[in-house]
């Protein structure tokens, strides 16, 4: 059977096309920088391997790219589209409508538009992924996994805010989590890598154009940076990350910002892109901080910051930590801020070797120094694995 995965970022779009249930990658690539400075198209299968620059200002115009990749005479993998079987799509926000891997169809439409408000960034682009898959692949059974699914399992003090109870139990207004498919999918190579034992207590640290930082014991999710909606916790590419409530009132009631405003502020103006003034992508403001940019560097420093302010928070949670594991496209690639976020930690037993550091992980990697008593692990992240899973579990 062959599946085809669609994972839908805030400016990329990852696919996979899997013959399942054998897992075998029939072919895989990337759409990045959607909407910002020279896009790029990657595909790469058994006996082909393409990079191209093109115009592509939405995510509608990439996945059109993916599916001409896909069919082309000379380096394509299918004949037509009937061929796909199934079109697995990652979905951020499932709010409390979803908390299993369901078949798309109107009513799984209509929610998943209602929560566009709780996750402005991703809701839309994977809704518009479904569409298009509709229209391009009309015999194929399109499912929906939600992001929020592996954080199901946290207590009720971790996902329970300190509001009246009513919000929680009329409303469902609670902490929901995000990224639970990466977030899942390393915590699980972690323990099959370094043995149940000696990975009860670990730190997963999901660091793309949106971030999260997720305590898990056990194989179990517990806690959680991102919350009701994907704007908390660490700082983003364009989002601010945690915030003083005190703040949106101030910007309503005394400097004249709409709420309208306000929101768009906070998820597309602030983060790394508030910071330095117009960059968002890591590798930009990692070499203009190289040039001597100030803000740049100042940018880098606050999201290193805040990331080992969450790491110390998570390891009370946890009463200990066997591992950090570092993943997603700037965790994978960012040699920087894995260094920042792990120097001077030597207290809770972190400590990162810089020679093993100076990479950009293909596959599971320890950076640890040889003293260091946690594990520092990169491990790049597979949703659209798990996502095939999933798909194929549930078409069967």
């Amino acid at each position: 059977m062959k599946i085809l995965v669609l994972n839908s970022g805030s400016s990329s779009i990852k696919y996979q096309l899997f013959n399942m249930p054998s897992e075998e990658v029939i072919c895989s690539g990337l759409v990045e920088r959607i909407g910002l400075t020279n896009p790029e198209v990657h595909y790469k299968s058994k006996n082909h391997k393409i990079d191209r620059v093109c115009m592509i200002t939405n995510h509608k115009e990439g996945l059109e790219k993916v599916v001409k990749f896909l069919l082309d005479e000379e380096f394509g993998v299918i004949k037509s589209t009937s061929e796909i079987e199934a079109v697995g799509h990652r979905v951020v926000h499932g709010g409390s409508s979803f908390s299993d891997t369901v078949l798309v169809d109107d009513k799984v439409k209509d929610k998943i538009q209602e929560l566009f408000s709780l996750a402005p960034q991703h809701n839309p682009a994977n809704y518009e992924g479904i569409i298009v898959a509709e229209n391009i692949f009309p015999n194929a059974k399109q499912i929906a996994v939600f992001d929020t699914a592996f954080h199901q399992t946290m207590p009720l003090e971790a996902y329970k805010y300190a509001i009246p109870n009513k919000f929680l139990e009329e409303h469902n207004i609670r902490r929901y989590g995000f990224h639970g498919t990466s977030h899942k999918y390393v915590s699980e190579q972690a323990r099959i890598y370094l043995g149940e034992e000696k990975s009860k207590k670990i730190i997963t640290i999901h660091l793309g154009g949106g971030c999260s930082i997720t305590a898990v014991e056990d194989g179990k999710s517990i806690n959680t940076s991102l919350g009701f909606g994907p704007v908390s916790g660490l700082i983003m590419g364009s989002r601010s990350g945690d915030i003083d409530q005190s703040i949106i009132f101030h910007l309503v009631n005394n400097l004249g910002y709409s709420l309208d405003e306000v929101n768009n502020l906070l998820q597309k103006e602030s983060g790394m892109i508030g910071l330095t003034g117009c960059l968002s992508d890591y590798r930009d403001i990692e070499a203009e901080a190289l040039k001597g940019d100030e803000k740049c560097q100042q940018a880098l420093n606050m999201s290193a910051y805040r990331i080992k302010q969450y790491i110390g928070n998570y390891i009370a949670i946890l009463n200990g930590i066997d591992a950090i594991i570092f993943t997603a496209g700037v965790g994978e690639n960012s040699i920087v801020l894995r260094k920042m976020v792990c120097s001077d930690m030597d207290f809770f037993g972190i400590e990162i070797d810089e020679e093993k550091n100076n990479i950009k992980a293909r596959a599971l990697t320890e950076i640890q120094s040889a003293n260091s008593k946690v594990k520092i692990l990169i491990i790049p992240t597979n949703e659209e694995v798990e996502i095939a899973k999933q798909s194929y579990q549930l078409i069967n």
